[in-house]
């Protein structure tokens, strides 16, 4: 059986108006509608949202319209319509998830820190 290869630039066709989870290259997490492509693979994804998980919580940032350029995007795929909150967390409002993410981002810092001040012990 062999499947047919699309032509150059019209992969992403399929996925017109489907709400996808886009992978950016700086590890963020965007889900929204693509509403249109080029065939640099620039995105335009409407009704974005930024999807931040810190531990067991995850929140939801409002983004809009969002312009994505191709050269940014790690993956994309689907999302099942039916389960798009993830197994296991717990949704939590934008402000809470920005503050646990910042309190995220000072504890790894402050193991680096630590790490740093450590370094001549040579604990490997």
């Amino acid at each position: 059986m062999l499947q047919e290869v699309p032509l150059p630039g019209t992969a992403l066709a399929e996925e017109l108006d489907q709400r996808l989870l886009i992978v950016l290259r700086d590890g963020r997490k965007l889900l929204g509608v693509l509403r249109s492509f080029d065939q640099f693979a620039n995105l335009v994804v409407e009704g974005a949202v930024e999807r931040i998980i810190v531990g067991e919580q995850y929140g939801d940032i409002p983004l809009g319209l969002q312009v994505i350029r191709g050269e940014n995007v790690v993956l994309l795929g689907r999302v099942d319509e039916g389960k798009d909150a993830p197994e296991g967390l717990t949704q939590v409002s934008p402000a809470a998830i920005k503050e646990a993410l910042r309190g995220e981002k000072e504890l790894n810092k402050l193991k680096g820190t630590l790490r740093a001040r450590m370094d001549f012990l040579d604990l490997e």
